[in-house]
């Protein structure tokens, strides 16, 4: 096994140390790929824990590791507590319900939702729905541009000066405009999605289009013209030659193009959620810095490390859908 394959993990290294294949090799494959990333998240917990209790702030010292673990783990039992509060309300009403209908069986019975305050696990899940919403729209946009404005260098001398312009434009520039704009139009007594969700999800889309559509464009005209050659020769059709030439070549770079667009997705989800003050991670921190009880430090902390956590793990999992769609095989993907 190559050292080059110690991105593949560790537990197959480790599995062929037990076997006795290769000890020297495969001990310096799991060392690179477990033992110095270990090692690395050690020192970084040891200077924070050393250093926060020096950084004194208005609400106390500053939180450590420990004091961080005690918050995630509140919250984690705020989340059951008040599932279980959610739980006895339904079966207050599901009891009230049964007797009414006992002494009445045409009697009309309703179920009011439970309207208690979303949790720190109830905050995750809705700006993770949030941000793939606008994530998956802006790719369902930015990948068809890209591969005509590649394809056709008019249309790309066209629609280059508008990428240009509102590329740079800041979440907190948009955000206002998408508000007044989603409170005009988006207006119905029964709506399917809330206002405040339509609001962050096209912040997300308009500021998360550009890296997609750039690098699409860049790998659809990089395109090697030996095999523009090829589809000359066979006489492929537009669309043979988009799914059989285009797509496979500009591969790589239309993935590079959506991991950069997922990280800003995420991060400009954050910034709306706390500017707009609409529910997800973003109003969590917000919200428990403008409480500044003593443990707010605390639960903003393990607020910033799940949104640094999560937006590795939605990397980690763009980078597996890049390896799975590659043609080459061979590549080092990272």
């Amino acid at each position: 096994m190559k050292l080059l394959k110690i991105t593949a993990g560790w537990l197959e290294p480790l599995i062929k140390l037990i076997k006795g294949e290769s000890p020297k090799q495969q001990l310096m494959i799991i060392g690179r790929g477990l033992i110095v990333p270990l090692l690395g998240i050690a020192v970084f917990l040891a200077i924070w824990q050393g250093t926060a209790p020096r950084i004194v702030t208005s609400l106390g010292a500053f939180p450590g590791p420990v004091q961080v673990w005690e918050q995630s783990v509140n919250l984690v039992t705020e989340h059951n507590e008040e599932r279980e509060k959610a739980e006895a309300f339904y079966e207050r009403q599901r009891v009230r319900n049964e007797k009414k209908l006992a002494k009445n069986p045409d009697a009309v019975v309703k179920i009011r939702s439970y309207t208690g305050k979303p949790t720190f696990l109830d905050q995750i899940v809705t700006s993770l729905v949030t941000v793939m919403t606008g994530f998956l729209l802006a790719s369902a946009i930015a990948i068809p541009v890209g591969i005509l404005i590649g394809l056709s260098p008019t249309l790309y001398g066209a629609i280059n000066p508008l990428i240009q312009l509102f590329k740079p434009v800041s979440p907190l520039a948009w955000l206002p405009l998408v508000t007044m704009v989603v409170s005009a139009v988006y207006v119905s007594s029964d709506p399917m999605f809330s206002k405040s969700f339509i609001t962050s999800m096209l912040t997300v889309l308009l500021c998360c289009l550009w890296p997609t559509m750039i690098n699409t464009a860049v790998g659809v005209a990089g395109i090697s013209k030996d095999l523009l050659n090829v589809s000359k020769v066979l006489s492929l059709g537009w669309w043979t030659h988009i799914f059989k030439i285009v797509l496979p070549s500009a591969i790589p770079m239309m993935f590079t193009g959506l991991r950069l667009s997922l990280g800003i997705a995420w991060m400009v989800l954050i910034a709306a959620e706390m500017l707009a003050q609409n529910p997800g991670l973003g109003k969590f921190v917000w919200d428990e810095f403008q409480n500044g009880s003593s443990n707010s430090l605390g639960r903003i902390m393990v607020a910033v490390l799940v949104i640094g956590f999560i937006g590795f793990v939605l990397d980690r999992l763009m980078l597996s859908l890049q390896k799975g769609a590659s043609w080459d095989k061979s590549a080092v993907l990272r």
